[in-house]
């Protein structure tokens, strides 16, 4: 089974051989295994059968990123949304934002002017070979991409922002639509220009250890109209809907789940994401990707982290549904010994044992389908035609008639999804 094949099934509840199997260490952290028996030549993701592979575009205005102060512990730059960023030299944690270039809505204005299509926000000359080879090789491909808080908190400090979006919600969401459209505009030029995806990843961050940022009330004025229209095109092109949004969400899970979304990542333990209760109360219409305690697989006592994986996927993984992924991403904390020690206890705890007899059933079904097929009696039947071919010209002109119909069909569905006008209010009447 394909990593493709074994995704799509869970996604769609439905039994794979295994849990499919993806996560994300930190820089820091692959630098620590490359010295503790990872080979030099080899990331996480080839060792360990990491099973998505992500693509994008750049969606930022472009400011140009350049250096301003560095010293042995921390490094300044300027950043692409224009702002400045403050980080540690080995990048081991999140960067912290020190200047935003929207504090105006005339700001906004002048960023807004920058935010246009076009082909060069994509990596056309390695990135479509990699998603080439990674799509013929069974990978779950998918578009990556964001517009919504997390994304303007690069533009705008998180104070003002989350003032903003209650005191002036019409110009969140304005900013919001901006971004949203971007993003739609660059996902439809990949797709018609060579890239093959079969989901879109989404980034989020809405809440935090003690809850959400921003009450549902507040999402629903300025992001529930970009998450609907975004969720609806990817579904139209048959891509399933993923989203990451960090911290304690549980209050906006049904209206995500009403906007369109198939899987929610990562389930913080620590803000009180419980995988267990969240299947149960969910599992039938939401599929979930992560909850496992990064905090136990540091843990000296390797009993917890088994504990821990055994007991969630017993629950997780019923009737599918389910794709591990660490409760957040692996710091540094943890060993490449013990992080291998993981990935066995996923791959001994994720297998489905009522697999192969599921698909000798399936395979079976399909058997007594074909022999039930009864194949038509073929007669020749020859059409009488005029001395001037007029039967001939009758024909192309049923066919003329006929493509005319399916191209009037094809524009109606662009129109649809209309790449410049997708945010674009229907006027009153």
């Amino acid at each position: 089974m394909t990593s493709r094949e074994r995704i799509l099934r869970a996604l769609n509840h439905q039994i794979p051989d295994r849990v499919p199997i993806h996560d994300s260490p930190w820089g820091a952290t692959v630098r620590r295994w490359h010295k503790e028996g990872l080979p030099e030549d080899t990331t996480p993701a080839e060792f360990f059968g990491y099973e998505f592979e992500y693509f994008g575009a750049d969606t930022s205005p472009r400011f140009p990123v350049r250096v301003i102060e560095k010293n042995e512990e921390y490094i300044i730059t300027t950043t692409p949304q224009g702002g400045k960023r403050k980080n540690h030299r080995d990048y081991s944690t999140t960067p912290e934002i020190i200047d935003w270039p929207v504090k105006t809505k005339d700001d906004w204005k002048e960023i807004k002017k920058l935010l246009k299509p076009d082909w060069t926000r994509v990596d056309w000359a390695s990135g479509l070979a990699r998603n080439k080879a990674a799509y013929e090789e069974g990978k779950f491909c998918v578009f990556s991409g964001g517009y919504g808080y997390d994304i303007l908190q690069g533009y705008m400090k998180s104070e003002q922002l989350l003032i903003t979006m209650v005191e002036d919600p019409d110009w969140v969401k304005e900013m919001i639509m901006t971004l949203a459209e971007l993003t739609l505009v660059m996902a439809d030029l990949m797709i018609r220009n060579g890239f093959k995806f079969d989901g879109a990843f989404m980034f989020n961050d809405m809440g935090y250890r003690n809850g959400l940022l921003f009450s549902p009330d507040t999402y629903m004025k300025t992001h529930y109209e970009a998450d609907k229209i975004v969720y609806e095109y990817f579904h139209s092109k048959g891509m399933k809907t993923l989203l990451h949004s960090c911290g304690n969400v549980k209050e906006l899970i049904p209206i995500l789940i009403e906007v369109g979304l198939d899987c929610l990542q990562p389930l913080e333990v620590k803000a009180g994401m419980d995988l267990i209760e969240l299947k149960e109360k969910y599992g039938d219409k939401l599929s979930f990707m992560g909850g496992i305690d990064v905090r136990l697989m540091a843990d000296p006592d390797p009993s917890k982290i088994e504990e821990e994986i055994k007991r969630k996927f017993e629950v997780a993984k019923k009737n599918g549904g389910y794709i591990y992924h660490s409760d957040h991403s692996i710091p540094n904390t943890i060993s490449f010994q013990q992080y291998s020690y993981v990935i066995e206890l996923v791959k001994k705890y994720g297998v489905y044992s009522e697999y192969e007899e599921i698909e000798k059933h399936e395979k079976e079904k399909i058997v007594i389908k074909e022999e039930k097929i009864e194949k038509p009696e073929i007669t020749e039947k020859k059409e009488k035609r005029g001395i001037f071919g007029k039967k001939a010209k009758q024909k192309k002109e049923e066919i003329s008639v006929e493509a005319k119909k399916e191209e009037t069909e094809v524009k109606k569905e662009k129109k649809k999804f209309s790449l410049f006008g997708i945010f674009r209010k229907k006027k009153q009447k």
